[in-house]
């Protein structure tokens, strides 16, 4: 049984490591890199977001509410073998040769697959700029906030269960749609709070073509604002929750493919962190280096699990992934789908 048609995922998502040299270099990817989220793994500089709706070196930082702004000689997007990295000599964390205590400097990069500059799309009742790929629901939307409830277009032709939305012109939390928690609540990727219960943001749920957008300000004035919308295909993407057992032997969830990337976060009540856990960074079990978008320290370790061919089983009591009773919340890409549309099976870790 195939679940997926999507065979090679690193066609549309992929995770790179680099040591950094301040020379402008490439980071090979197997496409067009089109958003671009990198960290400096040992030292506490900025997670930084890069799009190619936005153009060259807008960078966004995860971990703070800062406005849009120009981030030096750092990344530049049109490379048909990956993405270009500038000499950072802005100091930007991007590619430094050394960290601030004298170390050489390592990086993670994680780079999706969209649409290329984007186009116009008129489905909303704002305009929008989208750059979409529908063969792996990842869209990239740039529109214009009225201050009035508004829908904007999307271009996934399917329903987007992630919704990532920043406002670009002045500072504010990054705004976070998730399906598990439903239309009419919030929470803010740069922030360690749990669920927040109120219609001011997302007060509709997405559809096929738009998603909704209320009156705050984080999501809706009358300014530019950038969103990354996540649509799920089976065997290749999953957004979805769990509830944790508060055990040693936690639970399993269930994705129908081996993963190459989880990012998670507790949902229902806690002040924990995001996490963010990948198979280049961690490419045996157990599943232990651990970054944060929420907060810019660098690389820890703390084992959480295993990843394996159908999914990620959690083995640790931690309440920051299995706290008894508490549901939890995560975005997750495959390495491999545990059977493709050509019979591969996915292999065991």
């Amino acid at each position: 049984m195939a679940y997926t048609t999507i065979n090679k995922s690193t066609d549309y998502f992929d995770t790179k490591l680099h040591n950094g040299n301040a020379t402008a270099k490439t980071l090979a990817y197997d496409f067009e890199v089109d958003m671009f989220w990198t960290k400096m793994r040992n030292d506490a500089y900025p997670h930084n977001v890069f799009d190619v709706v936005r153009g060259n070196n807008q960078r966004l930082r995860t971990n703070q509410t800062n406005a849009d702004g120009v981030a030096g000689n750092t990344v530049s997007f049109g490379n048909s073998s990956g993405i270009s990295l500038g000499t950072d000599s802005g100091n930007y964390g991007t590619n430094k040769t050394q960290t601030d205590g004298g170390s050489q400097a390592t990086y993670v990069g994680w780079g999706w697959k969209a649409g290329g500059t984007g186009s116009a799309n008129t489905d909303g009742s704002i305009n929008s700029t989208v750059s979409a790929n529908t063969t792996s629901g990842f869209s990239i939307v740039s529109y214009t906030g009225t201050g009035s409830q508004a829908t904007v277009g999307h271009g996934l032709g399917a329903t987007p269960k992630w919704i990532v939305v920043k406002r670009l012109q002045n500072a504010e939390d990054w705004a976070v749609y998730h399906a598990s928690n439903g239309a009419g609540t919030y929470q803010s990727l740069n922030t360690t709070e749990a669920k927040q219960t109120n219609s001011n943001r997302f007060n509709v749920a997405p559809t096929s073509s738009v998603f909704t957008v209320n009156t705050h300000e984080s999501v809706n004035f009358a300014e530019n604002y950038i969103a990354y919308c996540f649509a799920e295909k089976t065997g290749y993407s999953k957004f979805g929750s769990y509830t944790g057992n508060g055990s040693g032997n936690g639970p399993f969830v269930y994705m129908g493919f081996k993963p190459a990337m989880i990012i998670y976060k507790r949902a229902s009540d806690g002040t924990n962190n995001w996490s963010i856990f990948d198979n280049k960074r961690d490419p045996h079990n157990a599943i232990e280096k651990q970054l944060n978008p929420n907060i810019s320290d660098a690389e820890g370790t703390s084992s959480r699990g295993d990843f394996v061919s159908h999914g990620f089983k959690i083995r640790t009591s931690s309440g920051s992934v299995n706290n008894s009773g508490s549901t939890y919340i995560y975005m997750a890409f495959a390495e491999a789908p545990l059977v493709g549309s050509n019979g591969v099976t996915a292999k065991a870790r």
